[in-house]
């Protein structure tokens, strides 16, 4: 079964969930992009996620540009 990543272009309709694992061990989890980070920091998985939804918004606005000419 293939997993279908989020088409929206609306930052706010994509989830961030962390999760702990140790003393310096943290993950960040975005179920509508299928896409796991690790990290040794809280703020780091969180930045790194943030940044992974934006560049995919970014490439989705560029589809559609691409399409629209």
């Amino acid at each position: 079964m293939e997993v279908q990543k989020s088409t929206s272009t609306d930052f706010a309709d994509y989830e961030i969930y962390v999760r702990r694992r140790g003393e310096n061990d943290y993950a960040s989890y975005c179920p509508q992009l299928n896409l796991m980070i690790n990290g040794s920091e809280h703020e780091q998985v969180v930045m790194l996620m943030r940044k992974a939804i934006e560049n995919h918004i970014a490439e989705l606005k560029k589809q559609t540009q691409q399409t629209e000419s």
